[in-house]
């Protein structure tokens, strides 16, 4: 479905911004709670609680992470659940989630109705909430920023850091040819997973896979040390190659360090018998960046997405 009319009727500019959240709210239903607690007020007020509170916010923009030929359910689907994939990184659960749709008055209402039917379908399945958001215009454009709050399932947070020389690389799922196979929109984020993680002492380090694990790894590779990965051990999604795999981008799978001490065939054990429908592959070590050996792969050469450049 084309994102833009010509016909204003059609269009949202035939509802203008007061109807237009009215409208939005509908569409929502259940997803979005009532003031004091969701839209209505300059601010949704949220319980308190005494868990670790995580945020994170990334965007959908037509042209750059959907077309038309992308239904515009899965685009909202595909927004909730880019967000979904930073909190289970973290090794978190979701609570709720605000908006601020940026918009062309020739947007079709049409196509906005299931972009927010679909955002709001997802929304159920993850408990979130959708308390809140704003509307502004701009021509020859249509962007949705979600931002969602969330808390931590354990008495730590797993970050970026925390993996040193001698740790071994774990990746969840497949990699590569998300765009092609419709993957960057139609994946499942591993919040389970993730929460299952975060309370193994010796998972040590975790993120999500967005950019490429070739640009990525990188976030999770501590000072004076580098990535050796096994080319034959990365785990590929069918017609993809190494390149694709640390390239494409868009995998939304988990990327976590083990300590040197972890006993391999004990932790493996474990997950498949928690998770035994979810591929986990153990792709690497980190060796110091002086180490002699030549790298299986020169990460140097495999950039992944990179905004701006």
């Amino acid at each position: 479905m084309s994102l833009f009319t010509r016909k204003r009727s059609d269009s949202v500019a035939s509802l203008g911004e007061q109807s237009l959240i009215a409208t939005i709210r509908q569409w929502l239903g259940s997803a979005a709670p009532e003031s004091p607690m969701g839209m209505g007020d300059d601010c949704a007020q949220l319980p308190p609680t005494s868990k670790r509170q995580l945020v994170t916010v990334d965007p959908v923009v037509y042209g750059r992470h959907f077309d038309d030929s992308i239904a515009p359910r899965h685009v909202g689907e595909k927004l909730l659940k880019r967000n979904l994939s930073d909190i289970a990184a973290m090794g978190g659960q979701p609570t709720a989630a605000v908006i601020a749709l940026t918009l062309d008055p020739r947007t079709k209402l049409a196509w906005l109705e299931l972009f927010y039917r679909g955002l709001a379908a997802c929304a159920r399945k993850y408990e979130v909430k959708i308390v809140g958001g704003d509307v502004a215009q701009a021509e020859n454009h249509f962007s949705a920023s979600l931002t969602m709050l969330g808390t931590a399932t354990s008495k730590r947070v797993l970050t970026r850091q925390g993996a040193q020389i001698g740790d071994s690389l774990y990746v969840t799922g497949r990699l590569g040819g998300s765009l092609a196979s419709g993957r960057h929109y139609r994946f499942k984020p591993r919040l389970i997973e993730g929460a299952w993680l975060v309370k193994q002492s010796n998972v040590v380090a975790m993120m999500d896979l967005s950019d490429g694990l070739g640009k990525d790894l990188r976030s999770l590779t501590p000072n004076g040390a580098r990535a050796r990965l096994d080319q034959n051990s990365l785990p590929l999604n069918k017609g993809c190659d190494v390149r694709a795999a640390l390239s494409d981008g868009e995998d939304y799978e988990l990327l976590f360090a083990v300590s040197a001490q972890t006993k391999h065939v004990i932790f493996q054990r474990k997950w498949r018998q928690q998770f035994p429908r979810v591929p986990l592959t153990r792709i690497g070590e980190l060796v110091s960046a002086d180490d002699a050996d030549e790298p299986s792969l020169n990460l140097e050469c495999y950039f992944g997405y990179e905004h701006l450049r």
